[in-house]
């Protein structure tokens, strides 16, 4: 098999929530003319084998592996996505440590780079509001994947990798200081871009937008919360 990626056929969707107008406003006086437009939001669902080029080999590479490192493939995947010509793994947070370590340590995937996490948040993605969205490269056999964690609003807890990837130190501080991603066994999970005092976490779709009005040669330009909300 060719180890070309091969996107598979596209995914069924899971609709998270229905957005009304050019942006997802209601009630706000719309003057855009895209007021009548109606979009869903979705996630996609679970793929399909085969996947197509080496997102079939990984995944088999995975299958066999897991149980060395003290998990298995029915407890630490909750879905496999191919999309876009990547492969997203949707990895249950309690496996996840277990499931990193395997990406980097064993010798048929050798995912030796964790190149970040970063948060994502569906206000609307009902006990799964949250996600952590992680990337590895192998440069040993020159392959790149995704890892996504959903998690409650409610519970936003996510084990830190950073026992296994040193270098996700300051993006787990990242995602925590802008989403409110708490990840568990991190060495110093405090805010590092926001002062350490600063109230919510603003990159969340519910975060208020604030602020206060501008000057600019005499005209006023009102606070983003006092106009027409875009949320």
């Amino acid at each position: 098999m060719s180890e070309d990626v091969v996107p598979a056929g596209q995914p069924l969707l899971e609709v998270t929530t229905v957005r009304e107008g050019m942006f997802g406003a209601s009630g706000s006086g719309d003057t855009s003319g895209f007021g009548g437009l109606v979009s869903v939001v979705p996630i996609p669902a679970a793929s399909e084998r085969p996947y197509g080029g080496y997102f079939d080999i990984v995944a088999d590479e995975l299958q066999a592996a897991l149980v060395d490192f003290g998990t298995t493939p029915e407890k630490a995947v909750e879905k496999v996505v191919v999309a876009d010509g990547e492969i997203t793994f949707h990895v249950n947070r309690d496996e996840l440590v277990a499931f990193v370590r395997a990406l980097r340590d064993e010798p048929g995937l050798r995912f030796e780079l964790c190149l970040g996490v970063s948060g994502v948040h569906y206000p609307n993605h009902t006990n799964k509001e949250l996600h952590a969205v992680y990337h590895f490269r192998s440069i040993t056999h020159n392959r790149v994947i995704r890892v996504e964690v959903s998690v409650p609003d409610s519970d936003p807890r996510v084990p830190s990798i950073v026992s296994v990837y040193p270098t996700n130190d300051w993006h787990e501080r990242e995602t925590f200081d802008f989403f409110g991603i708490v990840f568990e066994s991190h060495p110093h999970l405090t805010r590092i871009l926001m002062p350490d005092d600063w109230q919510g976490h603003p990159q969340r779709k519910d975060y208020p937008l604030g602020g206060v009005p501008v000057e600019y040669k005499g005209a006023t330009v009102p606070a983003p919360d006092e106009r027409r909300s875009y949320n």
